[in-house]
């Protein structure tokens, strides 16, 4: 998650995991297990949504659950997952949720969730929310999906391919889950990669190089 203001999550449920002031050792604090379902519409072609949930650890689920169980009933209520939910939601808006989606290359722009929910089972946070293309978006040629934390505190993990896919994918399309070599993508990206993004990796948004990512090629109609 974010370290950033009063208003980010985890500078609100866990101030005492601060991030190095040095960028080497700039590296994920939190773990979640995640799964990505793309919802396409009735007819086949287009993206209808992106269903999201991610299964946090159990060392910060407790902390959460340190952090908003008010009653001290160790348990989360209704009233205290609802303000996990809102201080989630408040924490990665202005990281896209850390969702990804590329067509043709080119950045594709997300609607906020309408919501996001919050459930605590089994002793692990579960946190679900939905969201859709800002315009239609057709599968043609190539598109992406991707789940990644732009600061590296927070390592969003698909332990297998089948978790992250296309519901219902049309004929004409295929889909590979890609999970990037760390030094192959360095590699292959050098030449876009600028002294700040050695110097603070997070403090920039090249970090989406190592995200696990959904591909989805199409052949053309006709």
């Amino acid at each position: 998650m974010i370290l950033r203001a009063r208003s980010t999550f985890l500078a609100s449920v866990a101030t005492a995991l601060l991030l190095s002031t040095v960028p080497a050792q700039v590296h994920p604090h939190v773990f979640a297990e995640a799964r990505l379902d793309i919802v396409l519409n009735a007819d086949g072609k287009t993206v209808k949504s992106l269903r999201h949930l991610w299964r946090f650890d159990d060392l910060f689920s407790s902390t959460v659950l340190m952090e908003f169980d008010k009653n001290s009933d160790l348990k989360l209520d209704d009233a205290e997952l609802q303000e996990v939910s809102q201080t989630v939601f408040d924490s990665i808006g202005e990281f896209n949720y850390f969702q990804i989606v590329t067509e043709g290359g080119k950045d594709v722009a997300m609607k906020p969730p309408a919501q996001l929910m919050a459930n605590y089972d089994k002793d692990q946070l579960i946190i679900l929310f939905e969201s859709e293309p800002k315009d239609p978006l057709k599968l043609t040629d190539k598109v992406t999906f991707g789940v990644y934390d732009p600061t590296f505190y927070t390592a969003i993990e698909f332990l297998e391919d089948d978790n992250m896919k296309v519901d219902s994918l049309p004929a004409a399309c295929s889909q590979a889950v890609v999970r990037p070599d760390p030094d192959e993508a360095i590699a292959q990206n050098q030449s876009s990669l600028t002294d700040a993004f050695f110097n603070d990796p997070a403090g920039t948004d090249m970090s989406k190089i190592f995200a696990t990512r959904l591909e989805v090629t199409c052949k053309a109609e006709g």
